[in-house]
């Protein structure tokens, strides 16, 4: 009887563990001075926004220097990495009880070029209009990396317990060449290894006035595969047409191109993700969905969908014609011209592959075809972890009505470079935005709410700080 005993009062004081440490953690969440930091955070996302770090040429630098003089009044053990002239990564860690694994927080620090021009305000300003903090970068990704670093922060000053070792990662040149993380990860991959959970981009959590909101929870990427499609051809003046031209050639070939309907493919990830946003459609569209590996049997319905954005990259190999190049004079016909192709592949899909389908549709032995990338393979990260539950948690307290969803993401992230060392990347911004406001990525305008950086601030702080603690 007394074996028995103890033994029942070990396990009952082993299940009573994770609830006695989850109520400590939300004790700590409720104690924190939420309104000081909020206030700090939107300062910071201006002084950060001020930043100039446009890519080409990048001068992430001055970022990191940012980053480490923050870190370095706060406490918290830090490191530039410079990995050329101008360009730097950040590495900054919470050492924790080394009980688990460590957490990764991973941003980039440059951004795309702003034309002033087109903007309501200098893009580099940080002025808030209308309750919206504007700037490049505003949601591509100062915001995040500001958010991160603001966690890391009061994770620090407010003595958070960790059980995992949690990492802030800031790198150069992601929107060009993904060269920041490639050469942390050849110089210094013993600063992530054996890191189970990273965070980054990738996420939307779009504001629909008919939807509601949907969390998209970026689970994989498709792979970018850049091709160059050369033109040769007789030269002449202008005022003489020659009918072969180069440009001729090239133009006749690109319309073949964009008009070609690449094939269908729905990956298992994907076809989840349908079928938790019928719940949101009206009928037909909603059975449909529910029945997406059916519905896509139907000619009449795959045309309908893809013709919508918002699914169509989703299920096959996309093709954006992007570049033009022929004459630099009106009247000089050129004897050669070219124009660049943004291919983007899903997971599964071989390059060589789709470039056997691309030669086969361009039908012209006399244009060249150049992949101009070097390619990434894809691949994404399962919905069964710790952290993906957690992330899934924390969203519904704040939302109670939110679908949180997997997506698949139709632009790169880094998460592509961290994966395989066995780290489950997810990215997640604790943000809810207008489609419109969305929109404003990588173009005139970008900017972010201020109540929402306010609300993130809090809403990250508690998935981290349960994630460096299960």
């Amino acid at each position: 009887m007394r074996l028995r005993a103890t033994l029942l009062t070990l396990l009952l004081a082993g299940c009573a563990f994770p609830a006695v440490a989850q109520s400590s953690l939300e004790a700590h969440i409720r104690t924190i001075p939420w309104e000081r930091y909020q206030d700090q955070a939107v300062r910071l996302m201006q002084d950060y926004l001020r930043l100039d770090t446009s890519n080409p040429p990048g001068n992430e630098l001055v970022a990191a220097e940012f980053f480490h003089r923050l870190f370095d009044q706060a406490g918290i053990p830090n490191t530039i990495y410079v990995s050329a002239p101008g360009r730097g990564n950040i590495y900054a860690i919470l050492k924790g009880s080394g009980a688990l694994r460590p957490l990764v927080l991973l941003n980039h620090m440059d951004v795309v070029r702003a034309e002033p021009r087109n903007w309501k305000v200098p893009p580099f300003s940080g002025e808030i209009v209308d309750g919206e903090i504007h700037g490049r970068g505003a949601l591509d990704m100062k915001d995040e990396g500001l958010l991160q670093a603001m966690v890391v922060l009061i994770a620090a000053r407010e003595h958070l317990l960790l059980q995992r070792d949690l990492i802030f990662l800031g790198t150069a040149d992601e929107e060009v060449g993904g060269t920041g993380s490639a050469w942390m990860l050849e110089h210094h991959p013993e600063l992530v290894r054996g890191a189970e959970h990273l965070i980054t981009e990738g996420g939307d959590n779009l504001k629909y006035p008919d939807h509601g909101t949907i969390y998209g929870i970026g689970v994989g990427e498709k792979a970018p595969f850049w091709i160059r499609m050369t033109t040769p051809g007789r030269g002449g003046h202008g005022s003489i047409p020659i009918a072969d031209s180069a440009t001729h050639r090239l133009a006749r070939a690109m319309q073949r191109v964009v008009d070609w309907q690449t094939p269908i493919r729905l990956l298992p990830s994907v076809e989840q993700y349908f079928h938790q946003v019928a719940q949101l459609q009206k009928e037909p569209r909603a059975s449909q969905f529910r029945n997406i590996r059916q519905a896509l049997e139907d000619p009449a319905f795959v045309k309908a969908l893809t013709q919508d954005e918002d699914y169509s990259y989703l299920l096959r190999d996309t093709v954006s014609l992007t570049v033009l190049k022929g004459s630099e004079q009106t009247n000089v016909i050129p004897d050669t011209a070219y124009c660049e192709l943004d291919v983007r592949l899903l997971p599964g899909q071989k390059p060589e592959t789709f470039l056997a389908q691309l030669r086969a549709v361009v039908a012209d032995d006399r244009v060249q075809l150049e992949p101009l990338s070097s390619f990434r393979t894809p691949n994404a990260s399962p919905t069964d972890t710790t952290l993906y539950r957690i992330i899934e948690q924390v969203v519904h307290e704040y939302n109670p009505q939110a679908l949180v969803t997997p997506t698949l993401n139709s632009g790169y992230t880094e998460s592509q470079m961290y994966r395989p060392l066995g780290i489950a990347c997810y990215g997640f911004a604790p943000l809810e935005l207008t489609p419109e406001l969305d929109s404003t990525q990588h173009a005139a305008n970008e900017r972010v709410p201020v109540e929402q950086i306010r609300r993130g601030v809090k809403m990250l702080y508690e998935v981290v700080a349960r994630a460096a603690n299960e």
